[in-house]
């Protein structure tokens, strides 16, 4: 059989999709970075965590505090909060007690953070609603498994 080079060159030619005047072209989602507010009173800990996050592609602030973490969420909307438990002025259970009855963060997720690996303080945090609870020291893994099952991206 004997293919010319011009009925080659047709054999492949598709000719452009017409898509009339008022035709709009679909847009693709735009896919947003994910905020995750991290609250510690140790700041090594808040370094450690918030690399982990930051490393994992969410945005991260921090909040040395419970009452830091109130006035952060004022204008800071999270889709997630890791918190620890033991804190001075205010600890995790009573900033999420808190969280819980303000309509606008009642349904942010919240995974604690403790050196505390007691029973009766994983009740307290799963009564309060928290949806995970890793005990310090914790690594990249576990938290990575967190992230899978509560926020993925």
């Amino acid at each position: 059989m004997n293919i010319s080079h011009s009925q080659f060159r047709f054999a492949f030619y598709s000719p452009p999709l017409y898509l009339g005047n008022n035709t709009v072209e679909p847009k693709l989602p735009i896919k947003r970075k994910k905020n995750i507010l991290v609250i510690d009173d140790e700041p090594a800990w808040l370094k450690i965590t918030s690399h982990i996050l930051r490393g994992h592609g969410y945005d991260v602030l921090t909040a040395g505090s419970g009452a830091e973490a109130l006035r952060a969420l004022k204008t800071f909307r999270p889709d997630l909060i890791f918190s620890d438990v033991r804190m001075p002025d205010m600890n995790g259970f009573e900033l999420v007690d808190n969280l819980k009855r303000n309509p606008v963060t009642s349904s942010t997720p919240v995974i604690f953070f403790s050196a505390i690996d007691d029973y009766d303080a994983r009740k307290v945090a799963r009564t309060l609603g928290a949806v995970d609870y890793l005990i310090k020291p914790f690594n990249e893994d576990e938290v990575s498994s967190v992230l899978s099952k509560h926020l993925p991206i």
